[in-house]
């Protein structure tokens, strides 16, 4: 069972004007979301202050103004370079407020205006966070693993009912697969003669089984690992922060898990 919540019609999709203007709104805000977590993505990897200091060019230092901070359309009208050193701009942030407008957008598609998809939303910031760091420091921060489980805990009566029997699913699936990737990853450890897996990537899994239980966990395991050895051959890397593909395959199988494991199991027969 994938514990991903109602996928109840929502209202706004009996008019089009309607819709269109939540969808828009949805993208601004997955957009906006995205500009922050990236700037705050970037100050935890370097020590800076989060809530101090306004933004800057990393390459001149010159602060930012207004017209340099408007998300997706700044980069493109300034064509990836800083309006007054002329250097190139990370394509990082543009990237990740462009997949952040489509993913909001498909979470509301997806769920509606509900506590399903305000849950999916907050989480998807705590994933792109976590991911951006990772991509930047091989680390996945504990403040959001630990961000991640009080979500969860936080939205379980207002989604699940029975509330307790998710509670149930959702710890079995934490614990069963936490501990058995973490079993894997210390046997690997004294075969290969070095770390196979982060602490933070097995945390990290562990809250993917709360979310989605045994079977959806199972699933996004596995997905998870191809999505990393595409990464890999994209990259040409041999090593490569594994949260971020996590998290990929935990968005994709919370939103779509259940279709795709129908399909899947239609594929080979059962």
């Amino acid at each position: 069972m994938i514990n991903s919540g109602s996928f109840s019609t929502d209202l706004i999709f009996t008019s089009g004007v309607i819709t269109a203007y939540v969808l828009i709104l949805a993208a601004v805000l997955g957009a906006v979301m995205a500009s922050f977590l990236t700037c705050l993505a970037g100050r935890t990897v370097t020590g800076e202050s989060i809530w101090r200091g306004r933004s800057h060019c990393d390459s001149c230092g010159h602060i930012l103004g207004p017209a340099d901070l408007v998300p997706v359309f700044s980069y493109l009208a300034l064509r990836g370079k800083c309006r007054y050193c002329h250097q190139k701009i990370s394509a990082q942030s543009f990237f990740a407020e462009t997949l952040s407008a489509a993913v909001f957008v498909a979470i509301i598609l997806r769920l509606g205006l509900s506590f399903d998809a305000l849950r999916a939303m907050i989480l998807y910031c705590i994933l792109l966070a976590l991911s951006l760091i990772d991509l930047a420091s091989f680390t996945i921060p504990d403040k959001a693993i630990a961000t991640g489980i009080v979500l969860w805990a936080a939205f379980l009566p207002l989604i699940h009912a029975p509330w307790r029997e998710t509670l149930k699913n959702g710890m079995i699936g934490g614990f069963v697969l936490g501990a058995g990737v973490l079993a894997i990853s210390l046997m690997m450890d004294k075969i290969l003669g070095r770390e196979s897996m982060g602490g933070g990537d097995i945390k990290l899994i562990f809250v993917m089984g709360l979310y989605l239980g045994l079977t959806g966990g199972l699933f996004a395991l596995i997905l998870a690992c191809v999505i990393g050895l595409i990464f890999i051959t994209v990259r040409h890397q041999g090593k490569i922060p594994f949260g971020p593909s996590i998290s990929a395959a935990f968005m994709i199988v919370l939103l779509y898990g259940r279709p795709l494991i129908f399909w899947y199991n239609s594929l080979i027969g059962l």
